[in-house]
């Protein structure tokens, strides 16, 4: 398959070199977008072999997978995977996707970092069963880590999917549009890495984002 890996990335100088150098060890396209970082994050990823991709400002991850799902399109890639920027997806389980993708008449896999959740803080733990739970009931689909942003999307679901959030809550969004389009999703055990990261989540703005997001989907589920 040819796919574009995709890092939406906000200040993650320390992290995204060693992250695309390993990528590029297996011959794919990688797409950096800098959400306007103040660091070396642009310069970083230049020098390294990645296509950037600079905002001026900040505007959020999802503002950062629209922008790259537009460019995988528009240079016909069979699709994209996605990846953060932080160290805590490992590049060598992208292998784990495409493998799965090429067997699978699928088009959308998602990691499940829940599989072997030894090393995630308990609080992200907690959050994130509650969150997948609440998720798979909604979409009646079971799905174990609904918030893992590590993903294999195929260009026929790419070709539908029209977004309308830009921050975190577009990943979400992402499995609602391609459930109610009729599309199974796939997860894929993942390791879960963490070793400080810093999160840019807002608890509070970033909830009351997912909250209007899933109360947007049941009036329009509902014709209200």
């Amino acid at each position: 398959m040819n796919l574009c890996v995709i890092i939406p990335t906000y200040n993650e100088a320390k992290h995204i070199s060693k992250i695309i150098k390993e990528i590029l060890k297996y011959n794919l396209k990688v797409l950096v977008i800098d959400d306007g970082s103040k660091d070396d994050t642009y310069k970083i990823a230049s020098l390294c072999g990645a296509e950037v991709i600079r905002k001026q400002r900040n505007e959020g991850k999802g503002s950062c997978l629209r922008i790259g799902f537009d460019y995988a399109l528009k240079n016909n890639f069979d699709g994209v995977i996605t990846m953060d920027g932080d160290g805590q997806h490992l590049p060598k389980e992208i292998i784990k996707f495409i493998q799965r993708a090429e067997e699978s008449d699928n088009s959308i896999f998602i990691g499940n970092r829940m599989f072997k959740p030894l090393n995630m803080p308990l609080i992200r733990r907690l959050t994130n069963l509650v969150m997948s739970s609440f998720i798979s009931f909604i979409i009646k689909q079971k799905i174990p880590d609904t918030q893992c942003g590590f993903r294999l999307i195929k260009r026929k679901l790419l070709e539908k999917i029209k977004l309308s959030t830009s921050h975190y809550e577009t990943d979400t969004e992402i499995i609602i549009i391609a459930s109610k389009m009729g599309y199974k999703i796939e997860s894929i055990p993942i390791e879960s890495v963490y070793s400080g990261q810093k999160t840019y989540i807002n608890p509070i703005i970033d909830t009351l984002r997912f909250v209007w997001l899933i109360l947007k989907q049941y009036i329009k589920n509902n014709g209200l």
